[in-house]
Formats: structure tokens, C-alpha cells, sequence
């Protein structure tokens, strides 16, 4: 008797110890794991956090099965009469934007979204729901549907153990959000304006913190120049980095870059006035630097010119010495510039550009232009 008491208090001690939990953080139940995978389109985050459940030897008995059901059923707990498959496991799985996005071609607003789909055996209904924070899709509810996309799911030659998403075939503005199980993989579009994004982002910095620095707008006036995009925009910033109280300063950082904004614009006189200004205010890699661009735009006067005014103010250095070179070779004039190349070989700081440099000169002794 006393037996058979200790026995029934032990089966309800452990009945007690598997039912009764609390709010300690664990490892989820039933073997899945939980799982974060986050990635940029520009400045624009996309982060999606959803349970991995396994295959676990069920091989074709995957889909269109009580794991992952076909169509809206009753899953017989919850508020929903008509539920979707969870597109993972446990709590819901979510997608957090951090700005708008197309999907599918469909815009969808910035917010955490709750992940569904309504399966089929090739067409899929992705959706996208205001509710985010319920367990799996027994609380689904159709009227928090933000947005709904059709797609085809695709066959994989092998299989995939634990459930994960994915993201492939990036570009500059967009990337494939797929989610990958057993043999199946579900790809959906997803497009950020990433220009739009980019700049509400500046207007919005420059008001805070790196909006005390001339160098912030510089940077967010170098980024409309360097996608052709909002150049007026670009040459208010281009202003602000010369002129703004107390944070403005005249340098030929800001100079050229309003002067690079001003010929963008075709405003060619205008450009040329401002650069006059900075030239002399700049540094030895400044100036050098910018008597390449003008190269590279087909100006081997005007870059001559630049480089001697670098060389007369930092005489026979390395860098000014090529920078000469570089210029009379592209003035034509191979002569002076094999002078100076093999000046600055004597000067090299080290083997890469000492290479560099008997390279030109063997060019040079060739009659050939070294730009």
C-alpha cells in the first residue's frame, strides 16, 4: 500500500514538473529552432525572426499535410475559423521594414508584419498582416491583412533539413526573400527606393548631431552628384558646407564640390569661378587628385595647369612630380614629362608605386601617353 501511494505521488511530481512552466527563457518546444536573418537594400533594414521546424524523416509528407496545410482550415484552437499556414513554427514569424517597400511590385508600408501563406501545390498567397505578435495563425484575421501577393514556389534538388529564409539575387535597389524547406522554396520580390530613402535619411541627420559638421553636407551633396539626382538639392548642400553659421567653412573640399555640383548643372562659368577660388586653398593629394579628374574628363590643359600649381607649391615631391608627368604627357609634351616621371622614380615610397612608375616612363620612351 505504501508502495503503491509513493508511486502515484512520483507519476504526479513528474506530471506537475512537465506541465507546470514559467516564465524562465528556454529553448522553444518540440525541437524547433528559433532563428533571425536580417539584410540591407540600401540604408533600408529588412529583418524577418520565425521558428525552424525540421523534416525530421518526413520526406513528401511535408506539404499539403496537417504540417504545412493547403488552403485556410480550422485548426480547431483559436479565434480562426479559416487559418493559413504560419510560414514557420511557433509564435508568428515576422517581417520588420524599416521604410516602405514594394513587394511583388505592390507597395507595403514601413512596420513589423505577421508572415502567412495559403498554401498550394504551385500557387501560394503571401500575406502580410497588421497582427504580429500572436502564436502561429490560429488568431489569423483577414481584416489586418496589410497587403496579399500571389507567387509560385519552386522545386529544389535537395532537400532542406530546417526551415530558413533566405535572401538572394541582390541588386543595388532589391533582393529575393525565399523562404527554403524540405524540397520546396517560396521566392518573393522585394524593391526599396533606395534614393528616396537615402536622402529623407539626410534631411532628417542634418537636423541632428552630423549636421554640425561641413563634411555631412558634403558627403549628402557628393551622393545627389554621383547618382545624378536632386542636383538644386545637392547645391543647397554644396552652399550650407561653405556658408552655414557656425558650421560652414570655405576649403576646397566644399569649393570643388559645389563647383562639381555647378557644372552638373551646366553651369559651366559658374563652376569655373568657384574652382578658381579653391585651387590655391588646396592640399598636395587635393590638387592632385583633382588634375586627375579633369583628365578623366578630357581637360589636358586645365589639369596642367592644376599640376603646376601643385608642383610650385609642393616642389619636387613624389606626388608632384608624377602629377607633372601625367600632364605633360597628356599636353603631348613627352619630353618634360619623362623628366619628371624619372625624378619621381627616385622618390618612390615603395615598390607598387615604383612599378607604377617604370611603367609610365617605359611608355613614355615609346611615345606613348601614360593616361
Amino acid at each position: 500500500m505504501k508502495k503503491t501511494v509513493l508511486m502515484t505521488f512520483a507519476m504526479l511530481l513528474a506530471g506537475l514538473i512537465t506541465y507546470a512552466q514559467g516564465d524562465l527563457t528556454a529553448a522553444p518546444d518540440g525541437g524547433n529552432k528559433k532563428a533571425t536573418v536580417s539584410e540591407q537594400i540600401g540604408i533600408a533594414n529588412i529583418t524577418i525572426t520565425y521558428g525552424r521546424p525540421g523534416v525530421k524523416g518526413r520526406e513528401g509528407k511535408i506539404w499539403g499535410t496537417p504540417v504545412a496545410h493547403y488552403g485556410l482550415v480550422d485548426l480547431g484552437f483559436g479565434t480562426s475559423k479559416a487559418s493559413p499556414w504560419r510560414a514557420g513554427a511557433n509564435e508568428n514569424t515576422t517581417i520588420r521594414f524599416s521604410n516602405d517597400v514594394k513587394i511583388e511590385g505592390q507597395h507595403l508600408a514601413a512596420g513589423t508584419y505577421g508572415f502567412h501563406i495559403i498554401l498550394g501545390e504551385t500557387d501560394n498567397t503571401l500575406i502580410f498582416s497588421k497582427a504580429n505578435n500572436s502564436w502561429g495563425s490560429f488568431y489569423y484575421d483577414p481584416a489586418q491583412d496589410a497587403l496579399r501577393v500571389n507567387v509560385k514556389s519552386q522545386p529544389l534538388d535537395k532537400s532542406v533539413e530546417w526551415l530558413r529564409y533566405e535572401f538572394m539575387n541582390q541588386t543595388e535597389n532589391s533582393a529575393i526573400i525565399a523562404l527554403l524547406w524540405e524540397k520546396r522554396m517560396i521566392p518573393f520580390k522585394v524593391e526599396a527606393d533606395i534614393h528616396k530613402i537615402q536622402l529623407a535619411s539626410f534631411r532628417n541627420e542634418l537636423h541632428t548631431k552630423p549636421g554640425f559638421k561641413w563634411q555631412s553636407f558634403v558627403q549628402a551633396a557628393n551622393y545627389c552628384l554621383q547618382n545624378n539626382i536632386e542636383l538644386e538639392q545637392a547645391l543647397l548642400w554644396a552652399d550650407e558646407a561653405i556658408t552655414a553659421r557656425f558650421v560652414g567653412e570655405k576649403n576646397f573640399q566644399t569649393l570643388s564640390t559645389k563647383a562639381a555640383v555647378l557644372a552638373k548643372l551646366n553651369k559651366s562659368a559658374e563652376a569655373k569661378a568657384v574652382m578658381d577660388e579653391a585651387v590655391p586653398m588646396g592640399n598636395m593629394i587635393e590638387l592632385h587628385q583633382y588634375g586627375r579628374r579633369l583628365l578623366g574628363m578630357k581637360q589636358p590643359q586645365e589639369a596642367l595647369k592644376v599640376f603646376k600649381t601643385n608642383y610650385h607649391k609642393n616642389p619636387n615631391q613624389f606626388t608632384t612630380n608624377v602629377g607633372l608627368g601625367r600632364g605633360y604627357s597628356a599636353a603631348g609634351d613627352y619630353k618634360k614629362a619623362l623628366e619628371h616621371m624619372k625624378a619621381a622614380l627616385t622618390q618612390a615610397p615603395d615598390d607598387l608605386n615604383k612599378n607604377s612608375v617604370e611603367a609610365m616612363i617605359k611608355k613614355l620612351e615609346e611615345g606613348k601617353d601614360v593616361n
